[in-house]
């Protein structure tokens, strides 16, 4: 009889670690663009053009297992997801990085820092698309599009 309580508990322990392991990953669902800020690498003295921007607020872009639906450019048949950290001169397909190279003076932490990255390394992830996101945190990504930085908030 213990033998068979025994059992019993394992294969229930068995099942929550498989139902635990099937769990979706923190970056599926629908995510919403609430704000779009002027790129740091965009060139000052051409203003971007805002019709995308103004196109794109307030879209919804859902992310799933085997597809991203959503306006173009995020949309995507068939995603290739791989998360990645980054370090901040990395992230914006090493948009810091170029620009460190360009003037020694710039420094991708501090630029990572004022568009809401903390300190560290950065989530990513590459989807294999045209587009990456970086996460501040699980329910804030950040994209580099056409000199602006999307922001998209997870619902």
């Amino acid at each position: 009889m213990k033998f068979a309580a025994t059992f019993v508990c394992l294969l229930v322990s068995v099942g929550a670690a498989g139902t635990a392991a099937a769990a979706d990953p923190f970056y599926i669902g629908s995510w919403t663009v609430t704000a779009a800020v002027v790129a740091p690498w965009a060139d000052l003295q051409r203003k971007p053009d805002g019709t995308e921007r103004a196109r794109l607020m307030g879209k919804a872009v859902v992310l799933k297992a085997r597809e991203i639906s959503g306006p173009r450019p995020f949309a995507c048949a068939k995603p290739q997801y791989k998360v990645t950290d980054y370090g901040p001169d990395m992230i914006f397909q090493g948009a810091f990085d170029e620009m460190q190279h360009a003037d020694k003076k710039v420094d991708p932490k501090a630029l990572a820092v004022s568009l809401g990255f903390a300190v560290g390394t950065i989530k990513t992830l590459e989807t294999g698309c045209e587009i990456d996101f970086h996460f501040v945190d699980d329910t804030t990504a950040e994209i580099g599009l056409n000199n602006y930085v999307y922001t998209l908030k997870k619902r």
